[in-house]
């Protein structure tokens, strides 16, 4: 797969920066069989998405992020409150992303096409190390980009991609079957971020069913499964003697975005309104290290 240019912007204006996400795939090499057994674990956040429909997402754990992308050339505008992320009434976050423009948003490319949501937990909740989990639906189609991701909370001050990226879970369209995980630090960010892919056998979807994409996060190590089959496990040890950005705070972020670099344009046959249904966002500390 080529490897274009894409970034990605926190539109929260205090915490503004670029930040990019590889299309490195493949499964990596010398990943342990299977996640590290969380031991004498405790829940320090957990959004099982109960409500009312049409609620909006709990706001002392959630913040959202408005606006546009410019750096990545995504199409979609990020509106406010319940219009594009809202409670169904059965247990799950809706992120919507639909072909419309209602207030006549203004994106970088003219009058913006789509309306979509971003929410973080940046100044709500951060964690150093732990399980860190969704369970989600994704959307299919191409042009849509769903992703669960978290970057280190000292971002204001350090700027990207020195704070650390830590990618849980992307998708693009054009891939249905495979989803990507991927560290972006100093010298190993954009098109050269660290990275896997996880695909599903014969063929599957991931639109057409519930997956669970987590991380086991301990000092110095990474390790990424899909509905708790490992794919990936990094150490300080692939970065090619760059620091590792990783054993500090980090804030956890939901999104789809419509277009951009990676996934390209929606076409004809993309089909809207497109959902990515969250199921549940948990994270837990632990006593046990994944294998190094």
């Amino acid at each position: 797969m080529n490897s274009p240019h894409r970034a990605r912007r926190l539109l929260v204006p205090a915490l503004s920066v670029l930040a990019l996400v590889a299309t490195t795939s493949g499964l990596a090499s010398g990943a342990p069989s299977r996640p590290d057994t969380v031991s004498a674990a405790a829940t320090t956040f957990s959004d099982e998405f109960d409500g009312p429909a049409g609620s909006a997402v709990d706001g002392g754990k959630w913040q959202i992020e408005t606006g546009d992308n410019v750096d990545n050339h995504e199409r979609q505008y990020y509106t406010a409150g319940n219009s594009n992320a809202a409670l169904d009434g059965q247990g799950h976050l809706v992120i919507t992303a639909r072909k419309e423009n209602p207030s006549n948003y203004q994106c970088w490319y003219g009058t913006c096409e789509y309306t979509s949501a971003r929410l973080n937990t940046s100044g709500k909740f951060t964690q150093t190390y732990g399980h860190v989990e969704a369970r989600m639906k994704i959307p299919r189609g191409q042009g849509m980009w769903p992703a669960f991701w978290m970057l280190g909370d000292d971002i204001g001050q350090v700027g990207w991609p020195n704070s650390g990226e830590i990618d849980i879970m992307e998708n693009v369209g054009f891939e249905p079957s495979t989803v990507h995980g991927t560290l972006h630090g100093p010298g190993y960010s954009g098109s050269g971020g660290i990275g896997a892919g996880y695909t599903l056998p014969d063929g599957q979807a991931f639109a057409d069913d519930f997956h669970t994409f987590a991380v086991d996060w301990a000092p110095d190590s990474v390790t990424w499964s899909v509905d708790g089959n490992v794919y990936q496990h990094r150490t300080p040890a692939d970065t090619n003697g760059n620091a590792w950005a990783f054993n500090k705070p980090f804030f956890l972020i939901l999104n789809l975005a419509v277009g951009g670099y990676w996934p390209g344009d929606p076409d004809g046959n993309t089909a809207f309104p497109s959902e990515l249904v969250v199921d549940h966002v948990r994270v837990t500390t632990s006593d046990s290290a994944p294998p190094a």
